[in-house]
C-alpha cells in the first residue's frame, strides 16, 4: 500500500494506491478529462485507488497534473516496496478504435520516459493534450521506472491518449504480479 500527500503553494494532493486492490475507486482532481483518465489507469491496472488534488486550477492546470504524477508515482514506489518477486517487464499493444498505442515498462528503479504519442487537438474540454506527457514525465521520475508509450496509428485526441493511460495500466498490472520471490535483477535490487 502506498500512502503520500504531497502539499506546495500550489497544490494539496493526497493519493492511496493498493497494486493488488479489489477495484475501489475515487478520483477528483477538478479537470474532469484528466479524471476519466486516471480512472483508465486504476480499472485497466486493476488497482483501488484514491487521488484527492485540490490545485490552482484559476491559473492553469500544469501544476495539478504534474503534482498528481508526483504523488502518484512516489505512491507506487512505496507500494512496490523493494520489489522482490515481480516481473518486471510488461508491454501491450492496446487498441481504441483508430488509436493503436503501444506501452513497454521496466520497474527498474532507473528512471526515464519516452514518449510517442502526437495529438493535433489542443484542448480536451479543460485538459490541455500536452499536459499528458507532463503527467507521465512526472511518475516516471517519481515512481523510478521506465516506460515508452508508442502511437502506432490514430487521429482521435481522446482515443490515442485513452489508448495510451490504458496500456499503461495494465502494464503496471502485469509487471507487479509476484511471479517468483527473487529480486528480478542481476544486481540484486532494483
Amino acid at each position: 500500500m502506498g500512502r503520500v500527500t504531497h502539499e506546495t503553494t500550489e497544490t494539496k494532493i493526497r493519493v492511496v494506491l493498493n497494486l493488488d486492490g479489489a477495484g475501489e475507486r475515487a478520483i477528483r482532481t477538478g479537470i474532469p478529462f484528466f479524471d476519466h483518465m486516471l480512472l483508465q489507469i486504476a480499472t485497466h491496472g486493476r488497482f483501488d485507488l484514491t487521488i484527492e488534488a485540490d490545485g490552482d486550477l484559476a491559473v492553469e492546470p500544469h501544476h495539478t497534473v504534474e503534482d498528481v504524477g508526483i504523488t502518484l508515482g512516489q505512491a507506487f514506489k512505496a507500494a512496490l516496496g523493494d520489489g522482490r518477486g515481480i516481473a518486471r517487464f510488461a508491454s501491450l499493444h492496446a487498441p481504441m478504435d483508430d488509436a493503436l498505442v503501444l506501452a513497454a515498462l521496466d520497474i527498474s528503479g532507473r528512471a526515464y520516459l519516452h514518449y510517442g504519442l502526437t495529438v493535433e487537438q489542443t484542448m480536451l474540454g479543460t485538459f490541455a493534450t500536452d499536459l499528458a506527457e507532463e503527467f507521465f514525465r512526472a511518475f516516471t521520475t517519481n515512481a523510478a521506472v521506465t516506460l515508452h508509450l508508442l502511437q502506432l496509428h490514430g487521429r482521435n485526441a481522446h482515443h490515442i491518449l485513452e489508448a495510451g493511460f490504458k496500456s499503461t495500466g495494465v502494464v503496471l498490472h502485469r509487471a507487479t504480479r509476484v511471479v517468483d520471490q527473487a529480486v528480478p535483477s542481476s544486481k540484486g535490487r532494483l
